[in-house]
């Protein structure tokens, strides 16, 4: 295969933003890849709001990886009697798990039968690790003890779709895919007024007109947001991740309250998926940004990459605030992107 030239991204850091979490709490300046270059002033303002505010706390809900296996029973009827017939090897299918990997740990399924397919989506802790080899080798195991166990089942696909991987769903806006994690913060109104130029009352009712029912009526699946995709894919790209899960990544809530004259500003995403070891980790420039960021603790990888998705929510709400509060203001947002596009 033919290697062409080096591709590069240009990388700033901003920051730096102010992050209080049961994980990790202190003051971290964040590396962003984007050939977007306001991203990393809007992301920077965002930044300047929080360490005035007090900071953005962040709270990790869930943390889990999925994979789907699809198999073929001989009608609806065995379908059902051998999902129902699942819950009673639990502890097996534990073991099973435990068997592929030291760090993959079998944490639930759900299942939807069509017919007399079976779609069985196994949801895995996965260590440090993003995780989707480690949760795709587990669940081709427990897959194959179910075509052990159940004859009669047939092998129809490793992946049913109902995982859902960099795919948009409802599934994973219910359930979660990677960790799910919530950031949030309370702005005083003259913060607020100083440093965005608006007034919370003006968020707020941007944020429903254009967020809720905009992406109401866009059809929207399970997301209401203004632009997490662009956050997450400069952090992702800096440290090394798979880009394209900023697709189900992507889909998410922002939350604006009027709180006795402040603002009350938060960003829900279920489906971070984020790891600190793995694919493209050993890399030169992803190992110096993860050490820059203090999210390789030696021996504890876990806490890494729970370290990792707290700091990525941050900075999506950073960058989700200061793009509302631009759009508050008519031309404010093609008057910015202009000035800096063309003093670069």
């Amino acid at each position: 295969m033919k290697q062409l030239a080096q591709t590069i991204v240009p990388t700033r850091v901003v920051g730096p933003i102010k992050i209080v979490s049961s994980e990790f709490t202190g003051e971290v300046k964040a590396p962003l890849a984007t050939f977007e270059t306001p991203l990393w002033f809007s992301v920077g303002r965002g930044a300047r709001v929080a360490k005035k505010s007090g900071g953005i706390k962040v709270v990790m809900i869930q943390d889990c990886m999925t994979r789907s296996i699809l198999l073929e029973a001989q009608d609806a009827a065995s379908a059902h009697k051998i999902v129902n017939n699942l819950n009673e090897h639990r502890a097996e299918l534990e073991k099973i798990t435990e068997k592929s990997s030291r760090f993959t740990k079998l944490k639930d399924w759900h299942v939807q039968i069509v017919a007399n397919l079976i779609y069985v989506r196994f949801a895995f802790t996965t260590g440090g690790a993003a995780g989707h080899n480690m949760a795709t080798k587990a669940a081709q195991m427990l897959q194959e003890w179910m075509l052990n166990q159940y004859p009669e089942l047939k092998y129809l696909s490793i992946s049913g779709n109902y995982c859902v991987d960099k795919k948009n769903s409802a599934v994973n806006g219910i359930l979660g895919r990677g960790k799910y994690v919530i950031a949030e913060i309370l702005i005083p109104r003259d913060i607020c007024e100083k440093q965005l130029h608006t007034t919370p009352e003006k968020i707020v009712d941007l944020n429903i007109k254009k967020n809720l029912i905009g992406s109401i009526i866009s059809g929207g699946v399970r997301t209401a947001n203004a632009h997490f995709a662009n956050m997450l894919l400069a952090f992702y790209l800096a440290m090394g991740q798979d880009a394209a899960n900023i697709v189900e990544g992507s889909q998410g809530f922002t939350h604006a309250e009027a709180r006795k004259g402040d603002l009350y500003f938060s960003v829900t995403l279920p489906n971070i998926i984020i790891g600190a070891v793995g694919s493209n980790k050993d890399m030169d420039f992803v190992k110096k940004n993860l050490n820059f960021l203090g999210c390789l603790k030696e021996n504890d990888f876990a806490y890494n990459a729970r370290c990792l998705a707290i700091i990525t929510a941050a900075v999506v709400l950073c960058g989700e605030l200061s793009l509302l509060a631009a759009l508050t203001t008519p031309g404010e947002l093609m008057r910015s992107h202009i000035a800096i596009e063309r003093k670069r």
